[in-house]
């Protein structure tokens, strides 16, 4: 089944996941710098989260609503590589040796990618039109100041409502490896290699990276991937949703937020934070030192917390489908060449360094046809307790599942 997605809403959604990149703020640096770095981001994705992978798509997604069968959990990977030397012969070229029960064969290839000119020159396009209404917090109903509305027409001319406070420098972001920080970068997935990681695949054991341009990094990973986490919902009688789901043993916090759209141009963006957190690094993995400040900031919340209210009008205001997605951050291993001394009076002056982030997240209708029985989630089988949905509506939503899942699945900018 092909499902066209309108143009409003693509432009709407390519908006939102830009002003949530602006509000990113910028990479910490490495008070000693390591000739190479390295960090491995692992994920658990299950839900409408794991349909993008292995080609399942909008084709998957509308046939498990028909009752064409189930979605199981995915993994994915994100691999980065950056050094401080140029490669020592030839074009650069790194590899990843991984262990067998990855399931990706001997090696995937870590890639240089190559930015044409123009590129990353902004593609002209008609002024965007609607509005965005901003919601945050767990609670039946919304707090002080709520909505923050964001008319469209207005960002693109530069002008923002005042009070406006996304992601902002408060919210730490641990180091990254980027292009922009690295004489030599790579990666994977990249356009030579774009294999899909087994849901049954695993981490644990030995692993080298080696290239032309970074040291050999070696290291034993004792920590694999998280088992997956199930979000449910249920419509309450005061007309807010209540959202919970299974606790997982490695979790560090969690983080929730919802996105729908109406046919009238209006799209409504909600976050479980206490504060006005959206998007930038709660979207990503986040060190477990990080979460515990988030969570001191009450943008987090904490591992004992499964569950969150989403207020009414964050529904009024979404129409009859809305997607809600949960993230749960995880452990991190650290790894490095010399190890660090004990003595913090000797200075260390490390080779390489590298990291291993973990988290799970899913994806669902928090009004619409329950997916998470269809898609493979954790703790449905597992529970005792039915689980409540509120009746399916007779009307039908003018943006509809498609523009739920472009918002979702994050259209790009």
């Amino acid at each position: 089944m092909h499902i066209s997605l309108p143009s409003r809403v693509l432009r709407g959604t390519a908006l939102l996941a830009c002003l949530a990149l602006l509000a990113a703020p910028g990479a910490s640096q490495q008070s000693a710098a390591p000739v190479a770095r390295y960090t491995i981001d692992a994920g658990t994705m299950s839900g409408m989260a794991a349909m993008g992978r292995g080609g399942g798509g909008m084709g998957a997604a509308m046939g498990m609503m028909m009752g064409g069968g189930r979605a199981q959990p995915m993994h994915e990977l994100v691999l980065r590589l950056g050094s401080t030397r140029a490669p020592a012969t030839g074009a650069p070229k790194a590899d990843h040796f991984l262990p067998a029960g990855a399931g990706l064969g001997l090696s995937v290839p870590l890639v240089t990618p190559r930015i044409a000119p123009g590129e990353d020159q902004p593609m002209p396009g008609e002024r965007p039109k609607g509005r965005l209404l901003l919601y945050w917090g767990c609670g039946a109903t919304p707090g002080a100041g709520q909505p923050v509305v964001i008319d469209f027409a207005k960002v693109a001319k530069g002008q923002m409502p005042p009070g406006l406070y996304m992601t902002g420098a408060s919210v730490p972001q641990d180091w990254q490896v980027r292009v922009s920080n690295s004489k030599t970068y790579g990666d994977w997935p990249n356009e030579q290699s774009r294999k899909t990681v087994p849901g049954t695949a695993s981490l644990l054991g030995d692993h080298r990276v080696a290239g032309n341009y970074s040291p050999d990094i070696a290291f034993t990973l004792k920590q694999d991937f998280m088992p997956p986490i199930a979000g449910r919902s249920r419509a309450l009688a005061d007309g807010s949703t209540e959202l919970t789901w299974n606790a997982l043993p490695q979790a560090t916090g969690y983080y929730a937020w919802a996105f729908g759209a109406k046919g009238n141009g209006d799209m409504v963006w909600w976050a479980s934070s206490a504060a006005q957190a959206f998007g930038g690094p709660v979207w990503d993995w986040i060190s477990p030192a990080s979460v515990q400040k988030l969570i001191a900031q009450k943008i987090v919340m904490p591992p004992s917390q499964t569950s969150c209210t989403v207020p009414a009008a964050v529904g009024q205001a979404g129409g009859e489908m809305l997607m809600g997605s949960l993230y749960a951050y995880g452990p991190q291993s650290d790894f490095a060449y010399p190890p660090r001394p004990a003595d913090p009076k000797i200075a260390w002056k490390p080779e390489w360094i590298a990291r291993v982030r973990f988290r799970a997240n899913t994806m669902w209708m928090l009004n619409g046809p329950d997916m998470g029985a269809m898609m493979g989630g954790a703790g449905e089988e597992d529970s005792d307790e039915p689980v409540q949905r509120p009746a399916p509506k007779k009307k039908k939503c003018g943006g509809g599942l498609g523009g739920m899942l472009a918002g979702a699945m994050g259209a790009g900018c």
